[in-house]
C-alpha cells in the first residue's frame, strides 16, 4: 500500500521564501544588538519560540517547550502502533553568528509539514528545535538533544561564566528542572532526520545544491605543550638553544603533512601561544591545541597516535619536553544506511546528485545517531562560510531541499505502511 497523492501542489517558491523570512525573524531574537548571539536559554529564546508557534498553530500541531528548553511540536498519526520520526536541529548560536546554522533545519521541518498538507502519514512526527547544541554558555554541547534521549541530568551542575548552573538557568527561564526527565522521548522512534547547511565549501566547489550525509566525522581535541628553556635571543648560539616555538612549529608542519597525505583526514592547530612572548627572548614554552577529525575512528585514532609519537620525537631531538591533555573526544557516527538510501532516492528523483558526503562538523545527528537511526540532508553554503554574520543560503537550494524532503517523507511513509 502506498500513500495517497498530495491533495495540492505546494507553491515551492513561496514556501522557500517564507522559510528564509522566518529564519531572518528568528535572527532578530538576539542577546547582542547588531549581531546574532543566542545562547542556551537566553531571554530572546522566548521570542524565537513564539515565532515558531505562529507557524505551527495553523498546521494543527501541538507546540510546547520542554524542561530542557527544547521547542517541540507533534503531528500525530492515525495509524495504530505508529512509530515516531524526529525532525530537528538547534536554535542556539555561536557569538556573532549567521542566521541559518541550526535554525534553517527547524524551520524547514515546519515547511515540510505544511507541504504535506492533510496527507495521512503512518508515523508520528516530533519536530524539535533544540535549546543548545553549540556548547557556548556551559562549555558542553548537545544539552537539548541529550535531554531527548535522557542523558542531560548529568550536566545540571555545570556552571557558566557568571557561576550559574544549568539547573539555575532552566529555572530562571521559567521552566521546572524537576520535570527534566519528562523531556525524554520514550516513543518507538523509527529515525531522526536533520536538515542543515553544509558549513563548508565542498558542495559549492562541486556545483551541487544538496547532499545526503554518510557519516558525521569523529573528532579529538587536545591541549599540547612543548617546554624548553627561555634565554636571551642575542647571546645564545643556535646550537645551544632549546627553542620551544621551533619545536612546536615543526610539529605544526608535520600535522599538516600527515593530514594532506591521509584521505579524509583533517587536522588543525588552531591556537599557538609562545611564552614569554617577547621579541628578544627565545620561547621557553609553547601552548597549542590540536583538532583532528575523520569519518572512521580507527583512522582518526591511528593518526593521533602518529602525531603524538612525532611530537615526542621532536621534543627529544631538540632537548624539549612534550605533554598533552585530551579535552574532548566524539566517536564518528555513520548515518543509517536504510534512511540514507531513501534520502538518496529522493535526491535522484528530484534531479539532484545522490552521492553522499561526510560531515566534518558536529551536529545533533552525531549524538542521536548513536541511539536512533539517523540521516542528514546538507544544503550548499555559499562561500563555504558559517559561524559568521555573512553566512548565507540560496533560495533555490531551500526550494530543492523542500522538494527532496517532502519526497523523502512520502517514501518513508510507503515503507512504514508495509512494515
Amino acid at each position: 500500500m502506498t500513500t495517497s497523492p498530495l491533495p495540492h501542489t505546494p507553491d515551492w517558491a513561496d514556501l522557500a521564501g517564507r522559510t528564509l523570512a522566518c529564519c531572518l525573524e528568528i535572527a532578530a531574537c538576539t542577546e547582542e544588538p547588531g549581531q546574532i548571539t543566542r545562547t542556551f536559554l537566553c531571554p530572546p529564546m522566548h521570542d524565537a519560540h513564539a515565532r515558531l508557534d505562529r507557524w505551527a498553530a495553523p498546521l494543527g500541531l501541538q507546540p510546547r517547550v520542554d524542561a530542557a528548553g527544547n521547542w517541540r511540536a507533534t503531528r500525530s498519526s492515525q495509524k495504530p502502533n505508529a512509530r515516531t520520526l524526529v525532525i530537528g536541529s538547534h536554535l542556539d548560536s555561536v557569538p556573532n553568528a549567521g542566521a541559518y546554522d541550526g535554525v534553517l533545519g527547524v524551520v524547514l521541518g515546519l515547511a515540510l509539514l505544511e507541504a504535506l498538507g492533510d496527507t495521512p502519514l503512518p508515523y508520528h512526527v516530533e519536530l524539535a528545535g533544540f535549546s543548545e547544541e553549540e556548547g557556548v554558555r556551559f562549555g558542553m554541547p548537545f544539552f537539548g538533544s541529550r535531554a531527548l534521549i535522557g542523558t542531560a541530568e548529568e550536566l545540571l551542575e555545570l556552571t557558566d561564566a557568571q557561576g550559574k548552573t544549568v539547573a539555575q538557568a532552566i529555572t530562571e527561564y521559567g521552566l521546572d528542572v524537576g520535570q527534566l526527565a519528562e523531556a525524554q522521548l520514550r516513543a518507538d522512534v523509527l529515525g531522526y532526520f536533520e536538515m542543515h547547511i553544509e558549513q563548508g565549501p565542498v558542495l559549492e566547489a562541486e556545483g551541487r545544491s544538496l547532499a545526503a550525509v554518510s557519516a558525521v566525522a569523529g573528532q579529538s581535541r587536545l591541549n599540547l605543550g612543548f617546554t624548553g628553556k627561555a634565554n636571551h635571543a642575542g647571546t645564545t648560539p643556535m646550537s645551544l638553544r632549546r627553542d620551544a616555538l621551533a619545536g612546536a612549529s615543526a610539529f605544526v608542519l608535520s600535522t599538516e603533512n600527515l593530514a594532506r597525505n591521509t584521505p579524509g583526514l583533517v587536522a588543525t592547530v588552531g591556537s599557538l601561544k609562545p611564552l614569554p612572548g617577547a621579541s628578544n627572548v627565545i620561547p621557553g614554552e609553547v601552548q597549542l591545541t590540536l583538532d583532528i577529525r575523520h569519518a572512521r575512528d580507527e583512522v582518526r585514532l591511528g593518526a593521533l597516535d602518529q602525531l603524538l609519537t612525532i611530537a615526542d620525537q621532536i621534543a627529544q631531538e631538540r632537548g624539549l619536553t612534550f605533554a598533552h591533555e585530551l579535552r574532548m573526544e566524539e566517536h564518528a557516527t555513520p548515518m543509517d544506511p536504510g534512511l540514507t538510501a531513501l534520502l538518496g532516492e529522493a535526491l535522484s528523483a528530484e534531479g539532484e546528485v545522490a552521492a553522499p558526503m561526510v560531515s566534518g562538523a558536529g551536529h545533533d545527528a552525531m549524538l542521536l545517531g548513536q541511539v536512533w537511526p539517523a540521516t542528514m540532508l546538507f544544503l550548499r553554503s555559499p562561500g563555504g562560510l558559517s559561524h559568521h554574520p555573512d553566512e548565507a543560503v540560496r533560495e533555490e537550494d531551500v526550494e530543492a531541499a523542500l522538494r527532496v524532503g517532502t519526497r523523502f517523507l512520502r517514501r518513508l511513509a510507503e515503507r512504514e505502511e508495509v512494515r
